[in-house]
């Protein structure tokens, strides 16, 4: 929230060392105190009196139970400044936020500079009629009211009229990307009665309803002779890797190749272990490419590609390097999308002339993230767990409580049970006061745990130690494993009950209930510990969120109401601009608006025809064409 307050400065302190240091005061006025701190701002030394009359306007958040102004614009007033004159109209300011090279003082005066001689400049897209309907402002005057304002009644009208162009040039985006795909030719796949039984029978469990509509949602793609674009998500432990390999058998039965990467080679030799035991006995031959392996073996796995004696090849994106080129390449399918980047995307896609490409995701994606992030493709969602699938319990443990945590593991592997410690370092940081797994496994190890089996886990070690620390925890050779968030997705060991998160306020919501998903998975209800460094506030109340409720989808609305979708799913990787006026969570009346009028838009090709349409297009290219692949057809 943006805020403006007039007070007198009580206490001013200084900090020094780093970039000049900080400075630090405390505003009061009639209603109460706030705090205020400038970072590497020694300069503000001399400026800051005690006693002064300021007016100090910025972004507000709370710290230490006050509120806190971080970085605010300062002006000083004279002695007898009133917090608000209501006689007067009330003037605004605009704050734009400072870089390294321009202030925000300094860019303010060139906005207001500029923008008399911009504005005529701005373009409309749309007709009165079409404004009126949706109740949107003209464009011009929406970017002179953000800048400009005279009064708040303009300030959200305004920012509502640029936040649907935001939504309507991403939609506009998405939905050429995924027309222009559509319009690629592909090996048309027909999955008959015969081959549907054989691929089912490779299961030892009937497919639930959910997965069902998946598998005949992606047998009708891979009928057509374009490629499938579909995003397969759902809620851990709903089924979706097992869909994903009924897809990959399909093109297989049909005489083709299909490759599936995963991000992580931890992840990639989960997928190579799973589908070798599901298709053992079979005709299928499989590959697994990942880094590290030695020469000859990557040699023979390459030529095997080539020469198209390999069926299904599994690896991480060494897919991707240049040498690696398939005889008959018709699915891709790409494990967790969002932790991928886009050229390394782009890469996978193009090893085939066209393929089908299948996106999995573990993490439950909100509509309108979905729509975002994902928009150039269609969405299945498997919406049911599997039937008998026992329930997890989650606890938050705050300071005081954490013993409770070790003495609940001993007791469980006493009863015959795993446990899972996560930690959020590899090792310590000199600049975080956080706990980290490799100090903490050696203090586990020779104390809690000392009549235990303890292993260690994390991505700075080699495939080969990774692999073989796995095994012995699969084998029950190890009761715990303390590891990082390396084991978020695809590892499943049925006899693991228990997980503690160590920090796990320093974990969002929707990457807490990735990591719980890694117990529960056999027989055995599943316990999860949320350790704390919090007594109270809003990063124990937000942990709440996870004691309440097990359904990944509400977690996920609720992570994204809280984190924004940047930090949420990585979006960057994804390469789309970040919103500026836009705001995924108040505005999805707005996304669906948006969505709406880009497909009336593309259906009937008014992005060619109208001349302010025309425009639009060019800008729609020019901010999205290299990230999804458009280019300008004339």
């Amino acid at each position: 929230m943006i805020a403006t307050i007039v007070g007198q400065l009580t206490a001013v302190r200084f900090r020094f060392g780093g970039r000049g240091g900080a400075c630090s005061a405390t505003i009061t006025d009639n209603t109460g105190r706030c705090s205020l701190t400038w970072f590497n701002a020694g300069w503000m030394r001399h400026k800051l009196q005690p006693g002064a009359i300021v007016r100090v306007t910025g972004k507000v958040s709370e710290y230490r139970r006050l509120p806190q102004f971080a970085n605010p614009k300062i002006d000083f007033l004279d002695e007898d400044a009133q917090p608000v004159d209501e006689s007067q109209p009330p003037e605004f300011d605009a704050v734009y936020p400072a870089c390294a090279a321009i202030s925000s003082k300094a860019l303010a005066k060139l906005v207001q500079t500029a923008l008399p001689r911009l504005l005529p400049l701005v373009a409309e897209w749309h007709d009165e009629p079409f404004l009126s309907k949706r109740k949107l402002m003209p464009r011009r005057a929406a970017i002179e009211a953000i800048h400009r304002p005279n009064s708040d009644d303009q300030t959200e009208p305004a920012r509502r009229r640029l936040a649907y162009d935001e939504f309507l040039q991403l939609q506009l985006a998405t939905g050429l990307a995924r027309r222009a795909r559509r319009a690629g030719a592909a090996p048309a796949i027909a999955v008959s009665e015969e081959v549907d039984r054989r691929i089912r029978a490779r299961f030892p469990f009937a497919f639930t309803a959910a997965q069902d509509r998946a598998v005949a949602a992606i047998r009708a793609d891979m009928a057509e002779a374009r490629p499938m674009n579909r995003l397969l998500q759902g809620d851990v432990g709903c089924g979706k890797t097992a869909v994903a390999l009924y897809a990959a058998l399909a093109a297989i039965a049909g005489k083709q190749q299909a490759a599936i990467m995963a991000p992580t080679e931890l992840l990639a030799e989960q997928h190579h272990r799973e589908v070798t035991r599901r298709l053992a006995g079979s005709r299928v031959r499989i590959g697994y490419l990942r880094g590290g392996i030695g020469a000859k073996q990557r040699r023979d796995i390459i030529a095997g590609i080539q020469n198209g004696s390999l069926d299904l090849v599994i690896g991480t994106q060494a897919l991707i390097e240049p040498d690696v080129v398939f005889d008959r390449l018709a699915l891709v399918i790409v494990d967790e999308q969002h932790r991928f980047g886009v050229r390394q995307r782009a890469v996978i896609r193009s090893k085939g002339a066209t393929p089908h490409y299948l996106v999995m995701s573990a993490t439950p994606i909100p509509r309108t993230l979905a729509m975002t992030v994902f928009g150039d493709l269609d969405v299945t969602t498997i919406d049911a767990l599997p039937p008998g699938r026992p329930k997890r319990s989650t606890r938050v443990l705050r300071p005081g409580e954490h013993e409770q945590a070790w003495t609940f593991v001993n007791q469980r592997i006493s009863a015959g049970e795993q446990a899972y410690v996560v930690y959020p370092l590899v090792a310590e940081s000199e600049t975080m006061d956080l706990r980290a797994a490799e100090t903490e496994y050696e203090r586990l190890a020779s104390t809690v745990f000392r009549d235990r089996r303890v292993g260690l886990l994390h991505g700075r070690m080699s495939g080969e130690a990774r692999q073989s620390v796995m095994a012995d925890f699969a084998a029950g050779k190890i009761d715990v494993l303390v590891s990082t968030t390396v084991i978020e997705v695809g590892i499943d060991v049925h006899n693991a009950t228990v997980m503690v998160i160590e920090h796990a306020e320093r974990f969002g919501l929707s990457q807490l209930h990735q990591l719980r998903g890694r117990i529960g998975r056999g027989g055995k209800a599943g316990h999860c510990l949320l350790l704390t460094a919090s007594n109270a506030g809003p990063a124990v109340e937000r942990l709440r969120v996870m004691s309440s409720t097990d359904d990944g989808f509400k977690i996920a609305e609720e992570d994204l109401r809280l984190r924004g979708p940047g930090e949420m799913l990585g979006t960057r990787q994804h390469g789309l601009p970040e919103f500026r006026a836009a705001d995924l969570v108040k505005d999805a009346d707005l996304l669906r608006m948006a969505q709406r009028d880009a497909d009336d838009m593309l259906a009937d090709n008014a992005m060619r025809k109208d001349a302010h349409a025309t425009e639009l297009r060019k800008i729609v290219l020019a901010r999205f064409g290299k990230n999804l692949g458009l280019v300008d057809a004339g």
